[in-house]
């Protein structure tokens, strides 16, 4: 099994989000659950991949050419893949991964979590996706998703699609039995 985590490739403010991006790291290699993950080695994106591959685990990294440069692709992967679009990117790591998280991070993580959900929803895959939702980071995104539902922009079932977790072991497990129950 695989599972895609966006994040941040930034750290973040708070010293949870990085202790966050450990404890998941070393839960997903103990559990030989492998990463697949935006490629970068800097911020919650870095600690990630180095907390799993310093357990032994398995890492993807899938890195647009051009934003090489920004993200800093990292060096030591399992396997790192490089594509010429972010487009191409995401779907790579959608045909990559069996289960989607989002944790803390800014505007591509939400851009990542958003089209992922979008697909889930449109039937492009039936593959559970969730917000690991460290230090309540997004209560403020779970308000405007509860808001959407009852503006009449969202169906309950579309909301259901989208589950949330505040810890590492209730987030695998409910991803590992999600991917392994036919939707």
């Amino acid at each position: 099994m695989r599972i895609c985590v966006f994040c941040g490739s930034n750290p973040g403010r708070s010293p949870l989000y990085a202790d966050a991006a450990r404890v998941l790291g070393r839960l997903l290699a103990a559990e030989q659950i492998g990463l697949v993950y935006g490629g970068a080695n800097r911020g919650l994106m870095g600690i990630l991949a180095d907390a799993i591959l310093a357990a032994g685990g398995e890492v993807i990294g899938v890195i647009p050419e051009p934003v090489m440069a920004l993200e800093v692709a990292h060096g030591g992967l399992t396997d790192l893949r490089v594509v010429g679009s972010m487009h191409e990117r995401k779907a790579l790591m959608a045909e990559l991964s069996d289960a989607f998280v989002a944790m803390p991070g800014g505007i591509g993580t939400l851009d990542e979590l958003f089209e992922i959900y979008t697909w889930r929803a449109l039937g492009i895959h039936a593959k559970p996706i969730a917000l690991w939702n460290v230090a309540v980071f997004f209560d403020p995104l779970l308000r405007m998703l509860d808001h959407t539902l009852a503006a009449g922009f969202m169906s309950g079932p579309t909301r259901e699609l989208l589950t949330f977790e505040g810890s590492a072991r209730a987030l695998v497990d409910k991803l590992r039995s999600s991917a392994l129950t036919p939707s």
